[in-house]
Order: C-alpha cells, then sequence, then structure tokens
C-alpha cells in the first residue's frame, strides 16, 4: 500500500530547550510541505520534494533558497536534522541517506522494518514504520519493539516500547506505521498513522504521556473489508502522519485536513484548525505564529538551477554484442529504462513502453532499456517474450551500483541535450505513461 503526499497529514513535536535546536532560520521555520515533515539545519528549512527527486532549502521568508538533486534522490518523503551540518533523508522504500549541505551524499542504510521513517535529534537516530510506503502485510509478534534506536550506520541497537498488535496480526506494520520526533532530550514523540493517539515516551522506554485529538467517538483498528473478487480491502483513517519539532517549543500535529498543537510536557491540546485544500505548506515562528501555503506555490518559486546532465554515460552491449553510448541519443528525447527479468513490474511496464515508443517518431524519441540480470539466459527469455521494438542494452548485475536507484523498474527522462527532465520509480499504471506521453510531446515542441 502506498500513501501519497497528496493524501497525507503531519505532526510536529516542540522542543523543551530552544537554545538545543538546530540552526533555525530567522522569521518562519518550515515544518511541513507537501505533508512530509522539514527541518531546519544551516540556517534553512530543508523539505523533500518527491516529484522531482530533490530536497528545498527555504529562508524565513518562506523563499525558496537552494535546491540539493542527484541521482541518489529518489523519492524523499522526509527529512530530519541531523548533528550540526548534515541532513537524514528518509526515502519512500524506507531506505535512509545522510548529505552533507552541499548534497553530498556521506552514507545510506537500507531500512530496519519493510519501510522506515527516521528522525533525529543531535546524534541520536531513530526509525518506526513508515506511513508513506507499507509495502505488505505481515504478521509481527506482540513483542517486537515499536521505535528503533539506531547508530550512525543506521544499525539497530535498541528497541523502544512495543508494538500495538491488532487482530489480525497481519495487519501489524499498517497499525503501526506512523510520524516520529525526538526531542531535545532524547524523548520519542509517535503518532499513529490510522489511530487517533499520540504518545510520549521516555529514552527508557516508559510512556510519559498519550494524548487524543478527539476526532472518533471510538477508536478502532483498521479492519479487513469483504473481499472484491481477489482484492481484499483495509478499512482505515489516515489521522496523523508526520511530526516536527517547532521553535516556538510547542507539539504540532498536521492531519488529513487540519493541524492541531499540543504542549509536550502534559500532551495537553493548545490549538486546533482547519487547513483549507491548498494549505499543503505549514510554517511557525518563535513565537507561534502558524503559517499555512499553498505548498506548490512554493515549489515554484526560483531560483532556476537548470536542469542536471544524466550520468554517468553508458557504453554497453545490445544483445548483438554490438556496443550502444549514450551518445547515440544526442538530439533525441530519451528514455532511459532500467529492469529485470525478475521484476514483475518490469513485466508490466514492458508493453506500456512499446506502445510509447510508437507514439512518436524515431527522428525525435527514442526508448533504451538496459537489463540488470546477472542470468543472461532469462535475460534473453524475457526479451523474447516481450519483443520489445526498442533496444535491450545488458549491464550484468552492475547498474543499482552505478546508478544507485533504489528498485525496478526505474527510468529517467532526458531531453534533447541529455539533461534530466524527471525521474520515475517503479510502475504507475496507464495514468502514469499518459502523463509521461504528454511530457514527451512538449519536450519535443521546446526550442
Amino acid at each position: 500500500m502506498t500513501l501519497t503526499r497528496r493524501t497525507l497529514g503531519a505532526v510536529a513535536v516542540v522542543l523543551a530547550a530552544l537554545a538545543c535546536q538546530p540552526a533555525a532560520p530567522s522569521g518562519f521555520t518550515l515544518l511541513f510541505l507537501g505533508r512530509s515533515p522539514a527541518a531546519s539545519q544551516g540556517g534553512l528549512s530543508w523539505a523533500p520534494d518527491p516529484e522531482r527527486s530533490r530536497l528545498v532549502g527555504f529562508d524565513g521568508q518562506l523563499r525558496l533558497a537552494r535546491v540539493l538533486s542527484g541521482p541518489r534522490l529518489g523519492e524523499p518523503m522526509a527529512v530530519a536534522a541531523l548533528g550540526e551540518d548534515r541532513l537524514l533523508v528518509t526515502e519512500r522504500t524506507g531506505d535512509a541517506e545522510v548529505l552533507d549541505l552541499a548534497g553530498h551524499v556521506v552514507r545510506e542504510w537500507t531500512s530496519p522494518d519493510p519501510a522506515s521513517l527516521y528522525a533525529a535529534r543531535g546524534e541520536r537516530i531513530a526509525a518506526v514504520r513508515s506511513p508513506y510506503y507499507i509495502p505488505q502485510f505481515a504478521a509481527e509478534p506482540d513483542s517486537a519493539p515499536l521505535i528503533h534506536l539506531l547508530d550512525s550506520l543506521g544499525r539497530p541497537v535498541r528497541g523502544l516500547a512495543k508494538i500495538h498488535l491488532p487482530n489480525p496480526p497481519y495487519l501489524a506494520q499498517l497499525v503501526n506505521a506512523g510520524a516520529l520526533a525526538v526531542g531535545a532530550g532524547g524523548e520519542m514523540y509517535f503518532a499513529p498513522l490510522a489511530r487517533d493517539a499520540i504518545l510520549r515516551y521516555n529514552l527508557d522506554g516508559t510512556l510519559r504521556w498519550a494524548a487524543r485529538r478527539g476526532l472518533y467517538k471510538e477508536e478502532t483498528d483498521p479492519h479487513f473489508l469483504p473481499a472484491r473478487g481477489r482484492e481484499i480491502p483495509v478499512a482505515r483513517a489516515l489521522v496523523n502522519i508526520a511530526l516536527a519539532i517547532g521553535p516556538d517549543g510547542r507539539l504540532y500535529v498536521l492531519g488529513s485536513a487540519d493541524s492541531d498543537v499540543f504542549d509536550t510536557a502534559t500532551g495537553a491540546p493548545v490549538l486546533s484548525r482547519t487547513l483549507a485544500g491548498t494549505e499543503t505548506a505549514i510554517a511557525v515562528d518563535r513565537h507561534g505564529k502558524i503559517l499555512a501555503r499553498d505548498g506548490d506555490s512554493l515549489l515554484a518559486q526560483g531560483p532556476s538551477t537548470g536542469r542536471e546532465p544524466f550520468g554517468p554515460a553508458f557504453a554497453l552491449p545490445d544483445l548483438a554484442g554490438d556496443t550502444v553510448r549514450l551518445a547515440d541519443f544526442a538530439g533525441k528525447v530519451t528514455l532511459v529504462n532500467f529492469w529485470a527479468s525478475w521484476c514483475d513490474p518490469c513485466r508490466a511496464e514492458f508493453p506500456h513502453m512499446a506502445d510509447l515508443y510508437r507514439a512518436f517518431g524515431r527522428a525525435d524519441f527514442a526508448i533504451v532499456a538496459i537489463s540488470d540480470d546477472v542470468d543472461r539466459a532469462k535475460m534473453l527469455a524475457f526479451a523474447k517474450e516481450f519483443g520489445p521494438p526498442f533496444p535491450i542494452l545488458v549491464g550484468g548485475g552492475a547498474m543499482k551500483g552505478t546508478y544507485h536507484y533504489r528498485g525496478l523498474p526505474y527510468s529517467v527522462l532526458l531531453d534533447r541535450h541529455g539533461r534530466v527532465v524527471e525521474r520515475i520509480f517503479g510502475f504507475g499504471g496507464p495514468s502514469e505513461f499518459a502523463d509521461l506521453r504528454a511530457t514527451i510531446a512538449k519536450e519535443l515542441t521546446a526550442p
């Protein structure tokens, strides 16, 4: 189950001591953008922009001042301040990246859960089950930790609190997915995605307080609905998505259509506000003044950094053994696709790519599909089965290490100059390809 940023809410937690906070921009500090948590670091508020595979930095007047992008940023869903000069990024897949403020990747690690959301304070790092991507229904024992404490390399060192085990247990991942923030004293604030609860845990795992937003008269776990053919739907409500620490020392909670404020010492509610449909960016100043803005308008600001060149340039054999180079596609709008025979979404995607390939002339548009199979026989069987009209190149299992994608299929659309127009993660079905066709048509008419 994937929960997109258009349907999610968010939460913010307050520090007990303002002097312990990371450097915040003067004026307003952005807490949430596009329903994802932001972080203050280096005098800017940093937020994820997953649709453009980048991080964006805003000053105290919420002007877009910096952009960080690169091949290792896939679909960033959350940002936390780590130490004094680093950013901890949660990818949609649950993997993590640590970046410096120049955008260089310091380290990466895989998720301790099927997918995780990360929070940090100082050098303390914690992880919970991600509210943005729940890839499978899996039963867990009731002794499983709710929160993982991690070392600087992303390795779990201790569990904190215990999960809530629902009935049936296969919904444990969904029921225990939620938002997380780390307080100045090491306390943990957790807000479940699908239950009306906000919890504060001490560092030793004891529950300090529990609060509710009062959204429902009776609290129930998500549950399975009657099957529709082979599909088994789940009844759920999106209650809490993200937490962030405000510069005024209060706990902000953003839901799917509202935002609440809580006192961190007692869990007492302070303020509740309904958000307009376009208000997907929430900021606050040191005095607690809240500013809600249209997130898309903030992202539409400068600076214009131009498109990044695609790289590294490939030179790989096709199925006949002839070398095909990126330079061979100069002057064409080109879709570079990475796939493997064992990837089921790749199988679903290939017929759509064939239709897309035939929709445009060969003089203007190209597709090159690079296999990351290690087993050549399986790669050839896949190619024989689908008979794609576009060239297949042999990556030999080395492509993920070269291009740092986080799953297959993965595609990059290039303009006529070999620059990245957009990155496409996974297979989004016919609607995704309809949007892609429109984007390609627009690129073909660009000067």
